[in-house]
């Protein structure tokens, strides 16, 4: 029996741009010298790369991003090369950052805060960086986050008496001084996925992360926000080769729009891959940051200077992909497909799952959350649904580490990134059926 997976989340092999990726690695590698292979800040695309990434590569990324987001030259939030820092994705992105900017070995940085439900992956990065036993849920609200619940709880730990020994904490990790190449350690960080989230499908307002910004400033949080879908936007129709309608800004933009001259790391980190846009396998990404200290700090770690930037090759392969428009056509034809099948699962929901079922709707990216009626647990239709070969993903996949909210009973999410328009159709008939019998 051929199961249908509405688990996975990377696109089908049948949308993975091979023959894209062919000519730009042709292009790349094919020419015996290149301009800039001996420019230290860019060099061979087959040896070690600059720390913080190949400059020609991160012009391109910035230019792209510019154009993506309509930022026009000479606004305050345009992104600059010197912003961005390579990486191999945005799992190694989450690992290199909490290495970078946190402390919670000493107690320095108090607790981390992940939004719930959460990319049900992301667990074992703050766990591996020390955070067990200092990690809260924030509930998703409206277009953001419970920021009463956030407030409440950052008071209670700035309050709290096991904080004292903050003071017996080597006072040079609170001195910002990049000139002097100390490292900025925040006191609390904040991870979330604002745009087409994973696996909600929400998208946060401007309004609500400016609010967000507001409070990193006032507490000294790090906001680490996977910005990964946000250039999948299918809730109107493209027109050309690529979006007419810009994405909500990333935090950087609104960060660098209003940093003062006291805050010269700034709050926020723009973690990102063109893994769910191009191909997982090409293991490449970037962070973009406020502005280059802190874009700095995070280039500067033992590996990336022992090894330069871990994606040395295929970063190059992705800006020759962006220099000659094949990014736009293949986020083109991702939306094109990503589209129907968001489609046929809204209406399938409609159709076949019980009456009272919530749904978040799929505007974009690769993710919606559906709920179920209180009288059904999601966790046994799930399974039995396994045993006719459908594939889902209860809501117990993306519970918080130590904070958990019971999500496995009540909610599953969706993915319309592997399966076929016909296959999902399919899956939520069989899974409604399900349904029916435990009525």
């Amino acid at each position: 029996m051929k199961s249908i997976n509405l688990f996975k989340g990377y696109v089908s092999h049948d949308l993975l741009p091979r023959k894209h990726i062919i000519k730009a690695t042709a292009e790349v590698l094919l020419p015996e010298v290149r301009e800039y292979d001996y420019n230290d800040e860019d060099r061979h695309p087959l040896v070690y790369g600059c720390d913080n990434g190949s400059a020609w590569v991160r012009t391109c990324i910035a230019d792209f991003s510019n154009k993506v987001f309509e930022i026009p030259v000479g606004n305050s939030a345009v992104t600059r090369p010197e912003y961005l820092n390579l990486t191999s994705g945005a799992s190694y992105g989450i690992m290199n950052i909490l290495l970078q900017t946190t402390l919670p070995h000493t107690g320095y940085t108090r607790q981390a805060f992940i939004v719930t439900p959460t990319y049900f992956l992301i667990n074992k990065a703050f766990l591996d960086a020390g955070f067990a036993g200092k990690i809260t849920a924030v509930e998703e609200k409206d277009d953001g986050l419970d920021f009463a619940f956030l407030e409440e709880k950052l008071i209670s730990f700035e309050n709290s008496t096991e904080n004292e020994s903050q003071q017996k904490i080597d006072k040079s990790l609170m001195i910002i001084n990049a000139q002097d190449g100390k490292k900025k350690v925040y006191r609390y960080v904040i991870y979330l996925v604002p745009t087409y989230s994973n696996p909600t499908g929400a998208t946060y307002s401007r309004e609500s992360r400016l609010k967000l910004l507001e409070l990193a400033r006032k507490y000294d949080i790090l906001i680490i926000s996977d910005d990964v879908y946000d250039l999948l936007r299918f809730d109107y129709k493209c027109q050309g080769l690529f979006i007419p309608t810009p994405p909500e800004w990333r935090f950087p933009h609104l960060d660098r729009g209003s940093i003062s001259s006291h805050n010269i790391f700034g709050n926020t980190i723009s973690n990102c891959t063109f893994s769910k846009i191009i191909a997982p396998g090409l293991r490449t990404g970037y962070q973009e940051t406020a502005n280059n200290n802190l874009a700095k700090q995070l280039a500067s770690g033992g590996a990336n200077i022992s090894g330069g930037a871990p994606c040395q090759l295929n970063s190059m392969i992705i800006a020759t992909m962006i220099k000659n428009g094949a990014v736009e056509q293949i986020v083109y034809n991702f939306v094109s497909v990503l589209r129907e099948r968001a489609e046929v699962l809204a209406r399938s929901i409609e159709l076949y799952l019980p009456k009272g079922t919530s749904f978040s709707g799929c505007k974009g990216g690769y993710f919606s959350w559906c709920t179920l009626p209180p009288e059904y647990d999601c966790s046994k239709i799930v399974e039995e649904a396994s045993h006719k070969g459908v594939l889902l993903a209860d809501g117990s996949h993306f519970e918080v580490a130590g904070d958990k909210k019971n999500w496995g009973r009540k909610s599953v999410r969706l993915s319309i990134s592997y399966a076929t328009a016909s296959e999902i159709e399919e899956a939520i008939k069989i899974w409604g059926l399900i349904c029916k019998n435990h009525t």
